[in-house]
């Protein structure tokens, strides 16, 4: 802040367009429903009245396409992980996810289990971890502070904005060739 601006000129605010963005972002995330678990039934809790996730800011969804926090709440098995990159893919940038529980970040108590997958970050890039089995709602709720301090910090991920351009140029380009 500048001292002097609020001496001369009260009431007026400066900053850059990036943290106003960022700021807008963190205090509207709209996740998506995606429980396979029991821990499902702990995320259905923190959208219930007593923790109130729309107080927060957070707004449950049901299309990926207009979400931009992806939970995963439960085990992924590897017949649910080509939808769930799917879905993930499917998110409008920048999208973040949060690995709910132990079965979600590892397998859990299926571990090495022939059908599970030993972590949703062997498919998708994770962006806060809720440790528990099942975790509380009031630990999502501490994620969800987490991950909006992370995108509070957020600057213009170039690389990222570059990989999506020549992603999509792919498309286009092999749209039009087939």
């Amino acid at each position: 802040m500048l001292p002097g601006v609020w001496r001369h000129a009260p009431g007026i605010l400066t900053t850059s367009l990036q943290t106003l963005v960022n700021w807008g972002r963190q205090n509207s995330l709209w996740y998506m429903l995606f429980a396979t678990a029991c821990c499902g039934i702990e995320l259905m809790a923190f959208g219930a009245s007593r923790f109130d996730a729309d107080r927060h800011g957070m707004v449950p969804w049901g299309s990926p396409r207009q979400s931009d926090v992806m939970i995963i709440a439960g085990t992924i098995t590897e017949k649910m992980a080509e939808p769930t990159v799917r879905l993930y893919e499917q998110m409008a940038e920048p999208r973040y996810v949060i690995s709910m529980g132990v079965c979600a970040t590892n397998g859990g108590p299926f571990w090495q289990g022939y059908n599970v997958v030993d972590g949703v970050d062997k498919l998708i890039p994770v962006d806060v971890y809720v440790p528990g089995c099942p975790p509380r709602p009031e630990a999502l709720l501490h994620a969800i502070y987490r991950l909006r301090e992370k995108i509070a910090r957020a600057g213009l991920d170039r690389a990222r904005i570059r990989e999506a351009r020549g992603a999509e140029a792919a498309r286009t380009l092999s749209g039009t060739q087939g």
